[in-house]
């Protein structure tokens, strides 16, 4: 008999929840039409998002599984999660010990007609986002891989949270997802003191609670199965789907995805409105929840979608839909006889008269002397809309990548160890995954010692051997940026300003962390401790202030603390430090001799560095480039970088 503790505590009611109206909705439109493709919550902590879809789960209808009838699931996918635990492989267990080939299910097979719920996915390898958001488009699963074809369904609601100041999703992810809500808590007085009564009311007494909400609960399960049941038959008419059209059209976003998805949830608000028509409203509610995160091309673009631009949007959408609805009736009525006063002046000539049928003196041809259009399909392009020349002197140097293999973070940098990437050698201890043929060759050197003749290998597990394999991590990038009077005075911030965007776009596209100290005056500040979240640091670029002494020394030195610092926090995390400077180091006596020595210090502590030279005008000093010899690190001009080319960014001889 169980004893109180023991007892497992009911999970909190989805209609206990208070506020959140847009992401309550979102996640019951993708349980009354899955194929939307899953939710992204995005929110700062503390916010009830764990909450909500925990609770979703008790919504969804029962499972028929092998002749009984069980309760939806709710599967969490942990981050460190590997793609064989996630997508299924090959049973080890039953090869070795049976001589069968067999597949063993992973996390998304469990999944199938429950929620499959990914805290944090923004920390999740990009590789596995895709695996997921695929699973949940189509429905279903198809592994090969190991010698095994295998497929199985996978019809779940796919729900991920994260929090941005922990870093961005790249927007070809964002996209990927159905949905997306940004949650905030309520600065309402009074809904805040209703979480908290509710709050305390659910730890007091579980149970009590959740009966107290169960016929709401029950109610809103209801109206889920019915909604699902009527999703076939609700109608989406050429009008609205016209409305559609040209929303996603006015909001210029990429590929017809967002179409697909925006009718997808336009006529599951209508199933779950209990209408048999999508209308103009079904329409609006979808745009709300498919449009705002498919508008980030860039990492630092703000998210959401402005009101009144939805609104412009929709009222144009619906011009057009009216306009082709008065085109389509006019198209099916017979056209009325035309009689010769309804003819122009020049509509009885034909070419032998002269008339504009055949290039007489009414038509206009590319040899007339005015002037040709410029959008037309003959026109030239006008001075003022010729793009900008690419920077001279394109740069060939190679990427710089950290020196050595390392063990970090995922991401797209520099050369490391992980349980993701290409294999390379095999060996003896467990790897990440089987090397198929060295367990092949180290089992066949032992069957006459077993005395097999004929028949199957006959394997033991001293046998299998692991696979080593190469990818690519992330790492810290910490750039020090020179904000002092020199670099202001010959107007050159805002090309500073320009490079390290460009430096910050590539960080972020590489899944770095960055961390940005400013040198001026008679310190170095680290305005942005490291972090994930690039887009936290261009703002900070942004306000960052201006003139003064170069302390260049003392920027090295800071740069080497972060480092040393971090390292402790995230050993596997290596570093690069990235100095935008003319070298003109000028804070503090004997200025230059005190920025090489520092810069030497923080070559001694191993860390990986390159120097961008911002220095310009007919004399230079090459201050910048000693430098670079001191940190023993890469070097490369500010003209070799731009805004625009972050193909060209963070660039050095390695």
């Amino acid at each position: 008999m169980r004893s109180e503790e023991d007892r497992p505590v009911a999970g909190f009611p989805f209609s206990a929840v208070v506020g959140q109206d847009q992401l309550r909705l979102a996640l019951i439109l993708c349980a009354v039409h899955p194929g939307i493709g899953g939710v992204l919550v995005r929110g700062e902590k503390g916010t009830a998002k764990s909450t909500v879809v925990r609770a979703l789960t008790a919504l969804l209808p029962a499972v028929d599984d092998a002749g009984t009838t069980r309760p939806a699931r709710l599967v969490e996918l942990p981050v460190g999660a590997t793609e064989d635990r996630v997508i299924g492989s090959i049973d080890l267990e039953k090869v070795l010990r049976d001589g069968e080939r067999a597949f063993q299910p992973g996390l998304l097979a469990a999944a199938h007609q429950g929620v499959l719920y990914v805290d944090e996915v923004n920390l999740l390898h990009d590789h596995l986002v895709d695996v997921l958001l695929d699973a949940a488009a189509m429905g279903r699963v198809h592994i090969e891989r190991d010698g095994i074809s295998h497929s199985h369904p996978a019809k779940f609601v796919l729900v991920g949270t994260m929090n941005p100041e922990e870093g961005e999703l790249r927007p070809q992810l964002l996209d990927r997802f159905g949905l997306a809500v940004d949650v905030a808590a309520s600065r309402d007085v009074d809904v805040r003191m209703e979480v908290v009564r509710r709050r305390l009311d659910y730890e007091r007494d579980p149970e009590a609670f959740v009966a107290r909400y169960s016929s709401a609960d029950e109610e809103l399960a209801a109206e889920i199965r019915t909604a699902r049941e009527k999703l076939d038959s609700v109608e989406l008419s050429n009008r609205e789907l016209r409305r559609i059209a040209s929303l996603c059209a006015s909001f210029d976003v990429d590929g017809m995805r967002a179409d697909l998805v925006l009718a997808r949830t336009a006529t599951a608000h209508a199933a779950w409105r209990g209408d048999s028509e999508v209308t103009a409203e079904d329409v609006r509610v979808a745009a709300e929840l498919t449009l705002p995160h498919r508008r980030r091309r860039d990492p630092f673009d703000e998210p959401g979608l402005d009101q009144q631009q939805l609104d412009d949007a929709l009222e144009q959408a619906d011009q057009d839909a009216q306009s082709q609805v008065e085109d389509d009736a006019r198209d099916g009525e017979p056209e009325p006889p035309e009689s010769p006063e309804d003819r122009g002046p020049d509509e009885d000539r034909g070419p032998e008269d002269g008339g504009p049928e055949d290039g007489g003196p009414d038509d206009e041809g590319p040899d007339d002397d005015g002037p040709e259009d410029p959008d037309g399909p003959g026109g030239g392009v006008r001075a003022t809309d010729r793009p900008s020349a690419p920077p001279a002197g394109e740069f060939k140097a190679k990427l710089l990548e950290v020196p050595g293999v390392g063990e970090g973070a995922p991401g797209r940098r520099s050369r490391s160890m992980s349980s993701r990437g290409r294999v390379v050698r095999s060996t003896r201890e467990r790897g990440h995954g089987l090397h198929l043929t060295s367990t092949v060759f180290a089992a066949a050197e032992s069957q006459v010692a077993r005395g097999r003749t004929a028949g199957r290998l006959r394997l033991a597990p001293a046998d299998l051997r692991g696979a080593i394999r190469e990818g690519r991590e992330g790492n810290l990038i910490v750039f020090v940026v020179d904000a002092s009077g020199s670099m202001a005075a010959r107007d050159r911030l805002s090309a500073v300003t320009g490079a390290v965007v460009s430096l910050l776009r590539d960080a972020y596209q590489r899944r770095d962390k960055v961390a940005v100290i400013t040198v001026r005056g008679r310190e170095a500040e680290l305005v942005l401790p490291p972090t994930s979240s690039v887009d936290i640091a261009v703002r900070r670029l942004q306000s960052m202030r201006t003139g003064g002494k170069s302390p260049l020394a003392e920027g090295f030195l800071r740069a080497r603390e972060v480092v040393l610092r971090e390292r402790l926090r995230d050993p596997q995390r290596r570093a690069l430090v990235v100095t935008l400077t003319d070298g003109r180091a000028t804070g503090g006596k004997d200025a230059l001799h005190r920025a090489r020595v520092a810069a030497h210090l923080l070559a001694d502590a191993s860390v990986a560095s390159i120097v961008v030279d911002c220095e310009t005008g007919l004399v230079r000093l090459g201050l910048a480039a000693e430098l670079a010899r001191e940190l023993r690190g890469g070097y490369v001009r500010l003209a070799e970088l731009s805004a625009q080319q972050v193909a060209g960014v963070v660039r050095a001889a390695a």
